[in-house]
């Protein structure tokens, strides 16, 4: 992980430099998203490996190098099984954090592997697990099933966590920027058009465009040849909620 004061060389200044302190509170949240051109995440099927080129998931992989924990919902870790390991740069693997407010996840999940790194499963109060020994069960009240995002976010800062990733899947993250918890939403965009498929996205409608979230934004190409993903960095601060410690003025 990056130190507080440490200056990156270009281009990681520009695209991990706001990951390293928080502005609202004391706390860095970022969601990713990986699409195609027409934001999808998946085809009709339902198969996504991989829409995202090498750079991009280099990019992703990074990103879980520079912060304490990555957040996916069960719905991802039942489909994909994903390990959420750091394994195409060099870099610390964070935290493991699934969320699972019904106990649907099942215990030999490979993002519970016990490999020395965290692992927490937030979920509903009450509802009953089984995951193995050494799993961290973070108990959160629900509402109508669902974990709010904001308790989410406390309850991990709680535990010791100030540089989340919301990896996904696309309801996860959604959620996430429904409710105003993102400071910044890293969307890869690849050069490829599906046509039909899951969308990337899904919020609330809204009436009118003056209504919609405004994000200023910088474009990054990764991989520099002009045929790979592009990297849309936005910025969401000013519509981030306090979550975390207030900021003190000095």
């Amino acid at each position: 992980m990056f130190r507080n004061s440490e200056t990156l060389p270009p281009p990681w200044e520009d695209l991990f430099g706001p990951l390293r302190h928080g502005s609202v509170d004391d706390l860095v949240v970022v969601g990713q998203s990986g699409q195609s051109i027409d934001a999808r995440i998946a085809t009709s099927t339902g198969h996504s490996h991989y829409i995202n080129g090498q750079a991009g998931l280099a990019h992703l992989h990074r990103l879980r190098a520079l912060v304490d924990a990555v957040v996916i919902g069960v719905g991802t870790a039942i489909a994909d099984d994903p390990q959420l390991t750091v394994r195409r740069v060099a870099g610390p693997s964070p935290a493991r954090v699934i969320l699972d407010p019904n106990g649907r996840l099942l215990p030999t999940a490979r993002a519970l592997a016990n490999d020395g790194i965290r692992r927490l499963v937030v979920t509903a109060t009450g509802t009953p697990t089984r995951l193995p020994a050494g799993v961290e069960v973070v108990p959160i009240a629900a509402d109508h099933g669902q974990l709010a995002p904001t308790a989410i976010i406390a309850a991990l800062a709680e535990s010791g966590f100030r540089r989340m990733l919301i990896e996904g899947g696309a309801h996860t993250v959604s959620r996430f920027l429904a409710a105003h918890c993102l400071d910044r939403l890293h969307i890869l965009i690849a050069p490829i058009i599906l046509g039909d498929g899951r969308a990337s996205l899904t919020l609330p409608p809204i009436d009118r465009v003056d209504e919609a979230i405004r994000a200023p934004m910088h474009a990054h190409t990764l991989d520099g040849d002009g045929g790979g993903d592009v990297l849309l960095d936005c910025d969401l601060r000013a519509h981030r909620l306090p979550i975390g410690r207030a900021k003190m003025s000095t």
